[in-house]
């Protein structure tokens, strides 16, 4: 439907009265019922009426003499329309003869008083869950908790893994670093790298902005930092030493507001930030849509024939929130065949597959399905 027109006022009325500031109302006055449409500051400048009469035919009209009338000026009565989209009753409207105090107060322009049991239906609200940091005390198991509930795939799965397991960093800023120096990095090869960056600097409690400044790139070269990576480096403590970034703004930021803030430093992105929102400072509910695991974690839990998008993963995970940090967690666990021992990739699969098979089960007629299960148990 395209936008609704402001309701005409009383053809009766337009001579005699000046227009109230309450004629733009929601009240809707059906074509047919409209004989003159007039063009003037409070309408946008659209033909209200199908028949127009020229202005100065109106003036000549409105000066010819005529005997007074005996009957009685009623104002012209208008159907309203309901949120349900059913007629109403019927009001006159807001003109001289309906007054301020008898309007709804709940009523706005463009926006019909809605009905009281509507009004108070809308106005519950379902409480949402409140996660805290997951290393908070409790929350972890609030959190598996809240996923076997949620999930039922899920749940097979974290039967057959260990609760999860987070790093822990001294500073926001130690962790950035150790993210950029482990960028496109083996596990090994990172490590590393990242000891020998730890040691030129004096320790990990010597790993600040003005350490890091005062080592130029044939320092950092020398211990297999790339000059790219020593660029990144050197922008992060930058931004720190000038205020545009500090460990305490970073603790206190929305995830939102936090993701914009890093993505600004040269060589972070959306997949670094998520990684370091999960692992490092331990929020709750981080999906990481470009990270090829957890999709690749999705497509197998829920036997997906393709790969899902990067758009397709907040649909498909939406019913692990408010801890879809847990869950990417356990998408990770789920591929990690290589050097797993074969009975627990064997207990991983069978758990999987039993949830899918119980899934189409629930899908048949409830008479099959009963006596399925009573043939079962003969």
């Amino acid at each position: 439907m395209g936008e609704q027109s402001p309701s005409q006022p009383s053809s009766a009325h337009t001579q005699s009265q000046p227009q109230s500031p309450q004629s733009e109302t929601h009240n809707l006055i059906p074509p047919e019922s409209s004989d003159v449409g007039i063009h003037s500051a409070g309408f946008s400048g659209d033909i209200v009426s199908s028949t127009t009469i020229d202005a100065q035919r109106i003036t000549e009209l409105g000066n010819v003499s005529s005997p007074p009338s005996k009957i009685p000026l009623r104002p012209r009565k208008i159907r309203k329309l309901t949120i349900d989209g059913d007629a109403g009753e019927e009001s006159t409207p807001h003109g001289e003869d309906c007054k301020a105090e008898d309007i709804p107060s709940e009523t706005t322009p463009g926006k019909p008083a809605a009905k009281g049991r509507l009004s108070q239906s809308r106005a519950i609200t379902v409480p949402r869950i409140q996660a805290r940091p997951l290393t908070s005390e409790g929350e972890l198991e609030v959190a598996i908790h809240h996923l076997r509930n949620a999930d039922p795939l899920l749940a097979a799965l974290i039967d057959v893994y260990p609760p999860p397991t987070f790093e822990s960093f001294p500073t926001p800023f130690l962790a950035l670093i150790r993210s950029i120096l482990y960028q496109q990095l083996a596990a090994k090869a990172g490590n590393s790298i990242y000891t020998r960056f730890v040691a030129l600097c004096g320790g990990e409690n010597f790993v600040v902005p003005e350490t890091v400044l005062a080592l130029n790139p044939q320092q950092l070269r020398q211990i297999g930092v790339s000059g790219r990576k020593a660029s990144y480096l050197h922008d992060l403590a930058r931004k720190y030493q000038n205020g545009i970034l500090s460990d305490s703004a970073i603790l206190n930021m929305d995830d939102k507001s936090l993701f914009t803030m890093l993505t600004m430093v040269n060589g972070i992105g959306s997949w670094s930030v998520h990684m370091f929102m999960i692992n490092s400072l331990h929020r709750p509910d981080v999906l990481p849509i470009n990270d090829l695991g957890v999709r690749k974690g999705v497509q197998m839990l829920y036997n997906l024939e393709e790969l899902p998008r990067p758009s397709q993963m907040e649909q498909l995970c939406v019913k692990w929130r408010p801890y879809r940090s847990v869950a990417s967690w356990y998408m990770w666990r789920l591929i990690e065949a290589k050097g797993t021992p074969t009975n627990s990739v064997a207990a991983r699969a069978a758990a999987i597959q039993q949830v899918h098979q119980q899934q189409q089960l629930s899908q048949l007629d409830p008479l099959s399905v009963f006596s399925i299960g009573a043939w079962g148990q003969s």
